[in-house]
């Protein structure tokens, strides 16, 4: 008996390889994603601008990384003691303007070199959600804004300076298509990935949210018709139609749980990472796993014939593959750290 729906997974011709630099933008469920390919060595950068979750705020960061126009401080705003950025993630926030300054226009600089010679990015929409400054916003709050006055962290600015939106099917269309465009047209081999997150975003109400994921899917399956180079992993309809039950959820009833997330990336590595990479994935992921060993008693042969050992494997892996990073699992195992 069948006791869950399968879910047929469109696969690319070409498939992720470990050489290739991967940048991941837009939701919590994004850094799910990345954390692990990360942890498995790929080379990879995600979120330059923190978290974003509405396809404004993507799009809107993305655009930025291309054109590579620095920030000033006529972009910043100071509020609850520190410098902000509307278009940026409170960890950017500082105390100092200058340090605020640096901080953001280094990790743009570096989004912007990286996203140059990436040749896949994933992005991950949250929510059709977007909030926009109001009129009563006072004007010294209202500096860094794009034209549509939309923010991507309301850095626990008052609610009253903001009004909760529910982009339009043809704003997000239009919104993501022309970044696409500019995407395209800095980096011709970029291949993009499309994902819609599982989490819920009960906040703005159960009804309120399916109507907002079905605006994102909308959206999305729209654009990966249109550009060849675009695809789609089912992330959400793998935790909300396959999964199907709240013991897939943490505690919140909002966030899939571990075992949740791992299904979500073992059919990520199953249908966009090429064979080869999937193995070595597997041997890096021994080192990892064997990294993580805390041992009760340390000083025992048993334990050092086991650092021997991964060490072997690491060394052997770092010299059959130079491209990996693997010096500090090196230097673990050597007992020198």
């Amino acid at each position: 008996m069948e006791f869950m729906l399968n879910i047929d997974i469109a696969e690319p011709k070409q498939k992720i390889n470990y050489k290739d630099p991967i940048l991941l933008i837009g939701s919590c469920f994004t850094e799910h994603i990345g954390d692990t390919l990360e942890e498995l060595k790929f080379s990879t950068l995600q979120n330059p601008n923190g978290i974003l979750f509405d396809p404004l705020s993507v799009a809107t960061s993305l655009v930025a990384y291309t054109t590579n126009q620095a920030s000033t401080e006529n972009d910043l705003f100071y509020l609850n003691e520190c410098w902000n950025s509307w278009q940026h993630h409170s960890h950017f926030s500082h105390t100092n303007k200058d340090e605020c300054l640096r901080l953001i226009n280094e990790s743009r600089k570096s989004a912007h070199d990286f996203l140059k010679k990436a040749e896949w990015l994933i992005i991950t929409l949250g929510t059709a959600f977007s909030y926009r400054i109001t009129e009563t916003t006072p004007p010294e709050y209202k500096k860094g804004l794009q034209k549509l006055s939309a923010v991507a962290n309301n850095h626990r600015a008052p609610a009253q300076w903001f009004r909760k939106q529910l982009m339009g099917i043809e704003e997000i269309n239009s919104v993501l298509d022309n970044c696409l465009h500019q995407l395209f047209q800095f980096n011709p081999k970029l291949k993009i990935i499309f994902t819609v997150s599982p989490v819920r975003h009960i906040r703005d109400g159960v009804v309120e949210n399916n109507r907002s994921k079905a605006r994102l899917l909308e959206v999305t399956h729209n654009l990966v018709n249109k550009f060849d180079q675009l695809y789609y992993f089912p992330a959400y309809e793998l935790v909300i139609d396959v999964l199907r039950d709240y013991r897939f959820y943490d505690i919140d009833l909002v966030h899939p749980n571990y075992p949740a997330t791992e299904f979500v990336l073992e059919k990520f590595m199953a249908s966009f990472v090429d064979k080869s990479s999937q193995q070595l994935a597997e041997e890096i992921k021994q080192i990892v796993i064997a990294r993580k060993h805390r041992p009760f008693q340390p000083s025992t042969e048993a334990h050092k014939k086991f650092l021997d050992s991964f060490q072997l494997k690491a060394t052997e892996l770092a010299k059959k593959y130079p491209f990996l990073s693997l010096q500090e699992e090196i230097t673990y195992f050597s007992g020198k750290s």
